[in-house]
């Protein structure tokens, strides 16, 4: 039996439906790297917010080649999944979407906004999804990421079971500092980085990669400017359990705050089916941490968690809860809205 509790119809912070297709498998197969924590030691990778631009349809996304026209300093991706639940090997069959910004740190699909003034409603570069071969593999395609304001270079990843089921929702980060590909690249004026160094956010001040102390989220970048670059990243998931040790009930049912949007007090609801660590925290748009009103342990059953507005400002938010009990960790995201 699939464990299907995790993030349930989390599928992006928008809490977007997916319909699961016929995936596409990944190109050029390479073993599991010898980085990989195989002994069943290894840590679930950090969860992060899907930020501000989400892939509004990934499933129609289904691609190795993710370029779509954009122009750049060329650049393959490839990420390795690994199940924490399974020894910390490969999870085969996975679903991969990725997304990030274009050398001038513009997303598709979004745009004509005070967050992207650039509109590209009607379009869909820099965005994939695949699924994952018996080394846990997806190989993408693409094009160097720029950067944009209050943001380290960065990749958006959201890894789902193979029947749809959110796993986790992380990003990326890129190494830094004289000689990595992030200088060089932000250099290369005459591939149309524009931007060069000046005003960039390095990862210790950025909201989303400055508690990443392990550097769990750092992937390796290796490459040269005139011949483009590669990425290599191992992520680590709460996949399925080993046979003969399935989860025969659901963890929880998180569901939408009421009322939203809410001018002074909302309920989250959450049923746990255990008794549980729960931890709430609540993050704007651009991925910063505002306040973590709930860090502590909840009892089995119906719980209304109750957030007082305090002193939010008007506007979106996301919540994320953590839940944490003798089966694992399970987190899920929602958006609310403060009037």
């Amino acid at each position: 039996m699939e464990r299907k509790v995790f993030l349930r119809n989390s599928l992006g912070f928008l809490g977007m439906a997916v319909a699961v297709p016929t995936l596409l498998t990944a190109a050029g197969a390479a073993d599991v790297p010898e980085a990989a924590q195989t002994d069943g030691s290894c840590p679930v990778s950090p969860s992060e917010t899907a930020g501000p631009f989400p892939t509004i349809t990934p499933s129609s996304w289904e691609r190795t080649d993710i370029v779509d026209g954009r122009t750049g300093i060329p650049f393959n991706i490839n990420i390795h999944i690994m199940n924490k639940n399974a020894n910390c090997t490969a999870l085969q069959n996975a679903i991969v979407d990725i997304w990030h910004c274009d050398k001038d740190g513009n997303y598709s699909e979004y745009g004509g906004s005070g967050m992207q003034q650039t509109n590209y409603t009607s379009v869909h570069f820099l965005r994939g999804r695949q699924v994952t071969n018996n080394n846990g593999l997806v190989s993408f395609t693409s094009i160097f990421p720029g950067w944009y304001n209050g943001r380290a270079t960065h990749i958006h990843v959201h890894v789902y079971s193979e029947t749809g089921a959110s796993l986790l929702i992380t990003q990326i980060s890129f190494p830094e500092g004289s000689g990595s590909a992030v200088q060089l690249v932000n250099a290369s004026t005459e591939n149309g980085y524009t931007k060069g160094m000046n005003g960039y956010t390095f990862k210790e001040d950025d909201n989303v990669f400055s508690d990443d102390i392990t550097n769990a989220e750092l992937a390796t970048v290796s490459g040269t400017v005139p011949d483009g670059f590669n990425l290599e990243h191992i992520i680590y998931v709460n996949g399925p359990v080993l046979a003969g040790s399935e989860l025969s009930k659901p963890q929880y049912k998180l569901e939408q705050n009421y009322p939203n949007p809410f001018s002074e007090v909302t309920l989250i609801p959450i049923n746990l089916e255990y008794d549980s660590v729960v931890t709430i925290s609540i993050y704007d748009l651009t991925g910063r941490k505002i306040m973590v009103p709930q860090n502590g342990k909840m009892s089995a059953g119906k719980n209304d968690f109750t957030l007082n507005r305090g002193d939010l400002a008007a506007g979106y938010y996301i919540y994320k809860v953590s839940i944490k009990n003798q089966n694992g960790t399970f987190e899920e995201s929602k958006k609310m809205i403060v009037k």
